[in-house]
């Protein structure tokens, strides 16, 4: 899916060394320092002031929480695992103007894992003038449009 295309030395602010070989594999302490920065963003992301419940989400969508957990299991809406037990889900997606694209794209992505599908449509993509793909269908981009790049990444 996502391919980490910044030198690790800029992604994790340490200098280069532009006059030896490189390894092309990341050391185990730049690997740890990865691993940490995700984690943390994780942590933020599910703390965030947009993320809800199952119980809210089904709520705000006429549902069942049974009903937003198979959503969540079939990719037709996205749920990130909490922490704790159960999902985190973000308020956005049951927008109109997103919802009926989220299982198309999962399936185009080839995954129901929540955080795939929250990364394409929060990430910002050069094929959109830099926009992410939720601002995208927000402002009436055509969902074909924004599923070819899901089909594309996915492959």
């Amino acid at each position: 899916m996502n391919i980490l295309t910044v030198p690790f030395s800029v992604a994790l602010d340490t200098p280069t060394r532009r006059s030896v070989a490189t390894d092309p594999y990341a050391s185990v302490a730049q690997t740890d320092a990865l691993l940490r920065s995700g984690a943390v963003y994780r942590r933020e992301r599910i703390q965030a002031a947009d993320m809800i419940t199952t119980d809210e989400a089904a709520d705000l969508a006429g549902a069942t929480r049974v009903t937003i957990n198979a959503w969540i299991k079939a990719g037709r809406c996205i749920g990130v695992s909490h922490l704790r037990r159960g999902f985190k889900l973000p308020r956005w997606q049951f927008e109109p103007f997103v919802f009926p694209h989220l299982q198309p794209l999962s399936q185009a992505l080839g995954t129901t894992d929540g955080w795939p599908l929250l990364a394409f449509l929060e990430s910002p993509h050069p094929a959109l003038d830099g926009q992410t793909p939720r601002v995208a269908l927000e402002q009436g981009v055509d969902a074909q449009r924004v599923l070819g790049l899901a089909t594309a990444e996915g492959h």
